[in-house]
């Protein structure tokens, strides 16, 4: 029978995991002083360095390997993918099914301090007030014109109707022989057998 692990293979694994992490470390702290050095040149330096193209010259089809490489700045990176996205019509025009590619945020539209009509827990009220206020002084207006006389005779106005009161009459019931009586209701009768 085999142990789990015994003392000397957990210390072996140890002593492995420990030896990639300082060689790891080692590459990570090779490439930050690579990227410093990459920081201080301008970007034409750096694309000579790595024999690449000027990634806003790129043309459709242009392979953009190159710039994916860890050594390659962040910045040239991102101007030779802008530049594929653009170049690539599948990449390049949405065809508007993207859920969420519309701004709907409504921080575009606002506009600080603004005035409008809407009363809380009233509405628009002011608006309809000034209607009304403003219907009022057109009848007030067209009232003064009404009294001065008028040539065509005015029909008299003929006063309405007054509403006719229904009375609902009472129907005895039929208590004669003929009249069929409806049959009582049936109820159901459950038997189990056992």
């Amino acid at each position: 029978m085999t142990e789990a692990r015994d003392f000397w293979s957990r210390r072996k694994a140890a002593v492995q995991a420990e030896a990639e992490a300082e060689v790891i470390a080692v590459e990570e702290q090779a490439l930050a002083v690579q990227q410093a050095e990459l920081e201080e040149k301008s970007d034409a330096e750096i694309l000579a360095e790595f024999n690449l193209p000027d990634p806003d010259e790129l043309q459709a089809g242009d392979d953009v390997s190159g710039f994916m490489a860890k050594a390659v700045p962040d910045r040239l990176r991102r101007r030779a993918l802008r530049r594929l996205w653009r170049l690539n019509p599948v990449l390049a025009n949405v065809d508007g099914l993207v859920d969420y590619g519309e701004d709907y945020t409504d921080a575009a539209c606002v506009i600080e301090n603004i005035q409008t009509a809407y009363q809380v827990g009233k509405g628009m009220l002011a608006h309809v007030e000034a209607l009304a206020a403003e219907a009022e002084d057109t009848e007030a207006a067209k009232a003064p014109e009404m009294d001065e006389p008028q040539d065509e005779p005015v029909a008299p106005i003929e006063p309405a109707p007054e509403p006719v009161m229904m009375v609902e009459a009472e129907i005895e019931p039929d208590t004669s022989e003929d009249a069929e009586i409806p049959p009582a209701p049936r109820r159901m009768k459950f038997v189990f057998e056992g």
